[in-house]
Parts: structure tokens; sequence; C-alpha cells
């Protein structure tokens, strides 16, 4: 007969949105396990296993902090009510929780009173809030179950049949209990006894204070963006206008990156894939951008989740997985190497061609070429990291203007997404990857007029060589980046150039003069010397910049990019990925305009 050896959750926490599949391990007669699933369809044996989920509703319901999502409630912010701010935001654990949060939280009202009718402010800068009365349990919902302890003071509700389940608003503050049992399939009788589980109180999914696009040219479009603000469940997002669109870069952490060890700090229920992979979407999703630019996809995760997910949204997508050569550290398990997606939506832009960028052949090529027999392997050895660049043609439909100069002409526009090696030692190898990948985009400029976006997590800081390229179309030749040269790759000096002016985007910020208090706000956020973010990547070892959205200045003009975060709102106390942000990278947002064509 088959029996249930053991019931385990992958995480104790439940959060809204995010689908629990537990862990069931099954003994056979002959005293094999299994954890394969044993459904009445598919019955193991002659048996097959019967679920049940249910929430344990106490009569007193517990509401949850919105900043520690772990910790019961015990105050409530008055002014949150007052501007019809989402309740489950209005919680806090304690008064310090309230005041540590209370610059970023004041934001929500802010907005959230904008939005209301443009001129609500609390001007006084003191929130009231309040105790927490006791609250009744919700009259709305299943039909309870019987409770086997009478005087527990609990309601058990039934809210689920099925061996996964995913927990909704209504489940908030209460405790869940997972139920299997094996049952005969022919008299439908159960066998043995009933194996369960508690999780935990159930909580919101946690998130994070919301992110504004920021105009930087007057009167442009980004201004309704000011006034409503990016929404994480896209309410009042900011819609582009006539002729623009906007652009995301966003290396979003690989699960198989995403370890305890690496990112101890970040409670493993927040680094849990079930839960970043819905918080990364909802994020996604919400900045409703019209091109996507992805860094870090695994290719099951691409496959199974981001594709079919983003299709649902009207996204077409591409997909370019890192080649394998040097990733000895995956035998038999080619899923978790990971990749660049690059999504856009259909009703802007149609696909022309794809090319597929891989480093690993260009240093074949290049050893051929210039490095002598005795040499080569320590050259592959080097030059072998298994990056790649994937590279969009798309045509622009631009809601019925095929380009701006209305002169019937298709607008093309190529869109490159990258993600340059990540050892900090090779300098000399981001550099030669960062430099192929420019004579490969030099070719189809050559071939073509069209606009050019260069996306991606180069792994270089503002001022490296690669960025420098980049930025400047050359790199000077007493750069000290240039000084790790083993292979002689890098020489002669000048031929490290490119003739595709391109520009920063997020340099913007920084180029253009005067401008609003959000302007001058977002300047601060940034490096006076190169004129990029101060980070866009932060950890607990490492704070700095390494994403970037180049554009060309010639047929492509910046009209607002999306605010950058300041360390403030990351919190004091910790680093990202974290329970709000679920990348260790924050996500780049730009909206462009293409140039009219000057008439010959």
């Amino acid at each position: 007969m088959v029996s249930i050896v053991r019931v385990h959750l992958p995480s104790e926490i439940p959060i809204v949105g995010c689908e629990i599949t537990p862990y069931v391990l099954l003994r056979r007669p002959d005293g094999s396990a299994t954890t394969d699933d044993a459904p009445e369809s598919a019955p193991v044996d002659g048996c097959f296993l019967r679920y049940k989920w249910i929430r344990i509703q106490s009569d007193k319901k517990v509401p949850v902090c919105s900043i520690h999502p772990t910790e019961a409630a015990t105050l409530q912010c008055l002014g949150c009510l007052k501007v019809k701010i989402p309740v489950t935001k209005s919680y806090h654990c304690s008064a310090k929780c309230f005041a540590d949060t209370w610059q970023h939280h004041r934001v929500l009202h802010e907005r959230a009173a904008n939005t209301e009718n443009g001129t609500e402010e609390d001007g006084s800068g003191d929130h009231l809030f309040g105790r927490l009365p006791t609250q009744s349990p919700s009259t709305n919902g299943p039909v309870p179950i019987v409770n086997p302890d009478k005087n527990s003071g609990e309601t058990w509700y039934e809210v689920g049949r099925s061996k996964t389940y995913t927990p909704t608003s209504d489940d908030i503050g209460h405790v869940l209990r997972f139920e299997c049992v094996v049952v005969d399939v022919d008299t439908r009788i159960p066998v043995g006894v009933v194996s369960s589980i508690l999780t935990s109180r159930v909580i919101p999914a946690p998130t994070p204070t919301p992110r504004r696009m920021i105009p930087v040219v007057p009167g442009g479009s980004g201004a309704e963006a000011i006034q409503g603000g990016f929404d994480m469940d896209g309410r009042n997002a900011s819609v582009t206008s006539m002729g623009t669109f906007t652009v995301l870069s966003y290396n979003i952490l690989a699960d198989t990156y995403a370890t305890n060890d690496v990112y101890s700090y970040c409670p493993s229920w927040a680094l849990s894939w079930t839960y970043r992979r819905q918080n990364l979407l909802r994020e996604i999703v919400g900045y409703h951008a019209d091109i996507i630019c992805l860094q870090e996809v695994q290719s099951n995760h691409y496959e199974e989740f981001f594709a079919p997910e983003l299709d649902k949204h009207g996204y077409q997508a591409l997909y370019k997985k890192r080649t394998s050569e040097y990733l000895q550290i995956y035998p038999g398990n080619p899923n978790n190497i990971d990749g660049c997606a690059t999504f856009f939506r259909r009703d802007r832009f149609t696909h022309v061609k794809k090319y597929e960028v891989e480093f690993n052949k260009a240093a074949q090529s290049l050893t051929d070429a210039v490095i002598t027999a005795g040499q080569k392997k320590a050259a592959l050895n080097r030059l072998i990291k298994d990056n790649i660049a994937l590279i969009a043609v798309l045509e622009a439909k631009f809601g019925g203007s095929p380009s701006p100069d209305n002169s019937g002409k298709r607008q093309l526009l190529c869109v490159a997404n990258t993600h340059v090696n990540v050892q900090q030692e090779l300098k000399d190898v981001k550099l030669w990857q960062v430099h192929t990948l420019l004579k490969g985009l030099e070719k189809i400029a050559v071939s073509a007029d069209i606009p050019m976006l260069v996306c991606g997590d180069f792994n270089s800081v503002p001022g490296s060589a690669p960025h420098t390229l980049l930025a400047l179309g050359k790199i000077d030749q007493m750069h000290p980046d240039l000084s790790i040269d083993p292979l002689g790759i890098l020489r002669p000096i000048n031929k490290l150039n490119h003739q595709l002016c391109l520009v920063s985007a997020y340099s913007s910020f920084a180029r253009i003069g005067g401008g609003s208090y959000e302007l001058e706000q977002q300047r601060r956020r940034t490096d006076p010397q190169t004129n990029e973010p101060l980070f866009t990547n932060c950890t607990r070892d490492f704070i700095g910049t390494h994403d970037y959205i180049f554009y060309t200045a010639d047929s492509l003009t910046v009209q607002s990019l999306l605010e950058l975060v300041d360390e403030e709102s990351l919190r004091k106390d910790t680093a990202l990925p974290s329970p709000e942000w679920s990348s260790d990278h924050i996500a780049l947002l730009a909206e462009f305009r293409c140039k009219p064509k000057l008439k010959h």
C-alpha cells in the first residue's frame, strides 16, 4: 500500500499571489520512495492522493505590518485612510517602524492626494496614527467547515482542493493548513491517517515605493507620470505619447545565482524563485514598456514563465542563451544556464531580423588570426567566458505613422541586449567583448540608416574602459585599464573606436540644465564626474553602476526617464535583493522619440 512518509513546505511564510507547492514524499509497496504526484487520473498502485487547503481564521484577525510583513501590526496610519491608500499599506508594527519609514511613507500620501484631486496636501507634516481595534472576521468567502477543536476560537474555511494553492488577499493574517491523505481508487475511502502541516500567517506581497517617470525635456510626455506615478498594479501608469516609445533594461538575477550564501541578508522566502518570479513580473509589467531587455533569464524560466506570461500582455519574445563551453558548473542541467531575453509589444513593433553574438566564436576567430599556436590554449582559456549579445531589428508602427517626418518610409530600430563578463580582473576581456559588439553594430548601421539602442549589464563602472569606449567612441592611450592586456588583443590602441554616436540615456539628468524640482532631485542621485547613476547594482559587497541604456543621439532624443532609487529607500538595514525588490539590480527605463530625418 502507498503511504505518506513526509509533508514539507518550501517556505513557511506564504505570500499573497505566490503559489505554494508542498513537498510530499510517498513510499510504494516495494519500499521505494517517490515525490511524484499521484492524482486520481493517474493512480499509483491503486491509490491516489486527496488534497485540501484550509484557512484557519481567528475570531480576532491580526493585520500585518506593511514594512515588516512577518510582524503583526499594532498601529494604523489614519492619513492613509484619509487619502484612500490601500489599507494594507497603512499598518505598522510599532511607532519606531512608522517613524523610520516616514520619509518614504509620506510620498504615498502626496501621490495619492495629487491623484485624487490635484490639490489635497497634508501640510502639517504630522500624520496621526491610531492603535488598531479588534476586527471581526470577514463574512465573505467560502463556507466554514467543521473545526475539530470547538474551543479554539477559530473558524476553518476550505479554500482549495489541489496540491498547490495561491494565497489571496482574503488569507492575509491567517494561518493555512495543508492536508493530504491516500485514497483507494476503487472504494474512494481514505487509507491511513491524514498528513497535515501548518504555515505561518499569510503576508501581503511587499511592494517598493513607486518610481515615477521624470521628463528631461520641456513638455516631455513623462509629465503625466509625475502626477500619477508608476504603480505596481498598472494604475496611473505613464502611457507613451504618439511617436515615442519606452525601453526597459533589467538584470533580474537568475535563480541559480540567488543563493542564501551570497545573499544571506535577504529572507529565504523572499529569495525563493516562486516569490521572486511573481514580484519581478508584477514590476516588469507595471512599467508598460514598449521594449523590454532582460539579462540573467534562465532558459527554463524563459520558456515556462516569462515568454508565456508576457505574451498575455501583448509582448513578442526573442531569446539567446549563453553558450556553455566555459560553464562546467552545470553538468546535466542546461536549464540553469541564463541568457538575454528581449520582448516588444506587438501593437507597436514588428520583428524584422535577429542577430546572435557569441563572444566564444569571436574568441576562436581572434586567436586563429593573431595568437601564436603555443599561446592559443591560454588565450582561449582567458577569452571564452560564454557571454553573448542579442540584437533585434524592429519596425516601428508608432500609431500608424511609419516615420517621424511622415515621409512614408519604414522606421526601423536596432536594439542590442547584452551581459558582459562579470570577472573584474579580466578588464581586457570586458573591453574586447564591448568592442566586438560595437563593431557588429557598426556593420548593421552601414547597411541601414537605423537608430540604435545598446542595453544591458556591462559589469563595468562609469569611467572604465568599456564605458569610455561606449560613451566617447574612443579610449585615451593612458587609460589605466589598458595596462591589463596579456594577450595583446587590445593593440594597436587606436583600433579601439566606433562611429555610432552613442550617449547614455541616464546621463541626461546631469547634462540638461534647469528643470523641475524632481529633475534636480535626480541630479543628486548621479555622479557629477561621469553623469551616470550613483548605482544600479546594490549588494552588501558592492554598490555601483553596471547597467546602461545607450542610444544613438543623432537619431533619437530622450524624453523622460524612470527616476533613480536613492539608497535611503532601500532601507538602512538591507541591500538588494529584498522582499520589495527581487533583483540585486534596479530597472532602467527610458522614453525616446525618433528625430526627423534631414532632407537632402
